[in-house]
């Protein structure tokens, strides 16, 4: 398989921030685009940004910028549909998603997701972590998806699917499991942006 592409998901409403772009905010003297394009942009072909509305806003960041291919904010997936379509255009087999607002992400992420799908027709594989109650966390916005597969994603949007995991275990999916368990932290409230302050 080619090195996948990289896809960063902003397409969501950060209604818990008070609204606007999560990953403009500021940590550490940058944004948390920034830590995020610095370590997924190592690890894939080519990044891309999903995101809604203007992509002017954006325009420091010489990325694509990559509206959801199915309108009306209907979750992470239309953000993973409109990377799948990127990446298909560019002669991609795969993509590699990253949320925007998780700037600890770890920096063997790619090779983790890739070594997991060893073997796999179809390579799909999201992130996880240990979780005390439930054994595994899942990290559905941190995964490997192949573009094999975007039309069947796409027909399951149009007939309302939204959740990440029903459809990952639809076709298999499989989990890389990563030990660190604050890994995936991510930026909801501003109580997390002071812990992740306290976190660099």
């Amino acid at each position: 398989m080619k090195q996948p592409l990289g896809v960063i998901l902003a397409g969501g409403q950060a209604t818990r921030m008070g609204g606007g772009d999560k990953g403009l905010l500021r940590l550490g003297g940058q944004t948390l685009l920034d830590h995020v394009i610095e370590r997924l942009e190592p690890q894939v072909a080519e990044v891309a940004l999903n995101a809604n509305g203007d992509p002017a806003r954006f325009s420091s960041l010489r990325l694509p910028v990559l509206a959801d291919s199915i309108a009306g904010f209907v979750g992470p997936l239309a953000g993973v549909l409109a990377g799948l379509d990127w990446a298909a255009a560019r002669g991609g087999d795969a993509i590699v998603t990253a949320a925007a607002d998780t700037p600890f992400f770890p920096c063997d992420l790619v090779p983790q997701l890739l070594l997991r799908s060893e073997g796999m027709t179809h390579p799909l594989v999201l992130a996880a972590t240990p979780d005390a109650k439930r054994g595994t966390a899942r990290h559905p916005t941190f995964g490997l998806w192949p573009v094999a597969l975007r039309d069947d994603l796409r027909t399951a949007l149009n007939g309302g699917l939204r959740k990440v995991v029903l459809w990952t275990e639809q076709h298999g999916g499989r989990e890389a499991l990563f030990p660190q368990e604050q890994a995936f932290f991510n930026v909801n409230t501003p109580e997390d942006l002071a812990q992740a302050e306290a976190m660099l």
